[in-house]
């Protein structure tokens, strides 16, 4: 990459770098208000997610700064996640989205099953 290039076009292409995919934001809605799960309760909290593809997510958004992983040397290990100050910053800004999914979640749910039928009878 040249030195004057900068990996992201913009502010929201780095915060959809960070937060993007099915998981992530679910994993960060989980553990808002400083919230710290061990990773069975944080699988319960997030329905349909598989443990590979949480541990996965869980990695990446570790190595982005914006989980904490808190390992306690026990038998049986014990091992924690907590949002960062970064983690928490994040989540503050997807609050409103969240909020306006909960506003449109019908008509959002209602254009989908269009879109689909639409598909179906163009078959």
């Amino acid at each position: 990459m040249p030195k004057d290039s900068k990996p992201y076009a913009c502010g929201l292409d780095a915060a959809v770098d960070v937060v993007g995919g099915k998981w992530k934001p679910m994993i960060l809605w989980a553990l808002h208000s400083g919230r710290t799960l061990r990773f069975g309760e944080l699988r319960r909290h997030i329905d349909g997610v598989s443990e590979k593809m949480l541990i996965q997510q869980l990695r990446e958004l570790e190595s982005d700064g914006i989980v904490h992983r808190e390992v306690y040397r026990e038998v049986p290990p014990k091992v924690e996640y907590s949002l960062t100050e970064l983690g928490e910053s994040l989540n503050a800004a997807l609050l409103p989205l969240g909020l306006w999914g909960d506003e449109h979640m019908q008509q959002v749910i209602a254009n989908k099953a269009d879109a689909g039928d639409a598909a179906n009878s163009a078959a």
